[in-house]
């Protein structure tokens, strides 16, 4: 349910390269966290081609739907950078050339040791009615204009260029500008449920109210909810946001593992490191992504000890002590072979905790008892030794994710409610 009160902006980034899969638009992001952070919902992104016809339209377009409009690139020297003539078009204005601005990018290229080129020229032209933002960081300057109203910003594509910009002098204007309600956010996130799941839980709780908001974000087996709340006061929103969050976190327990936004990897580490306890792996179908997982959390050094990557069955036998026989009978992919890795690791290593995973990621292998998608999860500690089968959906990919994030789950539960290693 979207959030009525408040000013409301769009964004449009400007450039042909982020309509490819080589390039992604993340000014978009910045911009909307900080527009967020004032309490200005962002209603619409979109990224355009660098065509002149093209930009002007989306322009007239979003002009239509918001109060603020933010646009991103095409305001360098070339012959594709064509956002302040677009916008010059869309508004029915003329542009005029400032030698000040061109003095200023001259003096640039000398600070550098390098000559100017004269299609630099362009980035000195101004549309009419327009506020100059200076940019000290690059060659082209920003711009700022009001029309009825509504604030557009023209803003540099290159990040370094543009978080300035956008802190030191289009926040300030912004809130000026705007009588702005206050906005706060919180996060969940869930794991071992799926979406669906997730939202007949809550859905009867959160869609009694349109503010604050809630969204549901799905990744492969982490479920992200996020509420914002729109209020005059800071303490009204915190009311809003913890009237809401209270009875979800009552419904879904400690599915919730986070209400920071930390990753399950995070939450794991922590408490691991809360329990003074270490963990090591052993990792077939998942080839080691489950150590760097854990491993890309800082700090990890204190609580991992290391792994195997047993791909083979030869290395199964020979790296962690697998009876060959016992992979014969009942297959690598099996509940026997995923408690032998558990337990034998432990062993191996002197962790308190052992994670070991095995299966069919695909699109290859599967039998008719254990089709592609299988992966049996082994947990072995001093107290004895568990598996559970899981049956995933999805591409090689989706299922290798799925199963890293269901081993750290399984890790998870059991430091919650297992026996704690200094108690051994």
């Amino acid at each position: 349910m979207p959030l009525a009160a408040g000013p409301t902006a769009q964004i449009i980034a400007i450039g042909s390269e982020m309509l490819t899969p080589e390039k992604t638009d993340t000014n978009s992001l910045f911009l909307t966290l900080e527009l967020n952070n004032l309490g200005i919902s962002v209603t619409g992104k979109q990224v355009v081609s660098d065509q002149l016809h093209r930009i002007s339209e989306a322009v007239l377009e979003c002009l239509v739907r918001c109060d603020l409009l933010l646009i991103s690139g095409g305001l360098g020297p070339t012959e594709d950078d064509l956002t302040r003539e677009a916008v010059a078009m869309a508004l029915g204005r003329n542009m005029a050339f400032h030698e000040e601005i061109l003095e200023g990018i001259r003096e640039r290229f000398r600070k550098f040791g390098r000559p100017m080129t004269e299609r630099n020229r362009k980035q000195a032209f101004v549309i009419d009615g327009a506020e100059v933002l200076p940019n000290p960081h690059g060659t082209a300057p920003g711009q700022a204009l009001e029309i009825d109203g509504k604030l557009i910003f023209l803003l540099p594509g290159p990040p370094r260029e543009i978080m300035p910009m956008v802190m030191e002098h289009v926040l300030p204007r912004v809130s000026a500008h705007f009588p702005l309600p206050v906005l706060r956010t919180f996060t969940f996130r869930i794991a071992g449920l799926g979406e669906s799941e997730v939202d007949d839980r809550v859905a009867p709780i959160y869609t009694r109210v349109a503010n604050p908001e809630t969204t549901i974000l799905a990744a492969a087996g982490d479920i992200t909810l996020q509420f914002r709340a729109i209020a005059d006061t800071g303490k009204e929103a915190e009311t809003m946001l913890a009237a809401l969050a209270d009875p979800i976190r009552a419904e879904l327990g400690e599915r919730i593992y986070s209400e920071n936004g930390d990753s399950l990897e995070d939450t794991v580490v922590q408490l691991l490191h809360a329990k003074g306890a270490t963990v090591a792996v052993a990792e077939s179908c998942t080839g080691g992504a489950l150590a760097a997982r854990i491993t890309e959390v800082a700090g990890a050094s204190r609580v991992f000890v290391g792994g195997f990557l047993v791909y083979t069955d030869a290395q199964k036998a020979g790296l962690l002590g697998v009876d060959p026989a016992r992979i014969e009978a009942h297959g690598a992919v099996s509940e026997e072979v995923a408690l032998d890795l558990a337990a034998n690791t432990l062993e191996r290593t002197g962790a308190d905790y052992a994670l070991s995973v095995t299966g069919f990621a695909g699109p290859d292998g599967g039998t008719p008892q254990n089709p592609v998608g299988t992966v049996y999860l082994g947990l072995a500690t001093a107290a004895g030794t568990k598996a559970k089968r899981f049956q995933f959906t999805g591409d090689r990919v989706r299922v290798r994710r799925l199963a890293t994030q269901y081993a750290l789950d399984l890790l998870r539960m059991e430091l919650l409610h297992g026996e704690s290693p200094a108690a051994r």
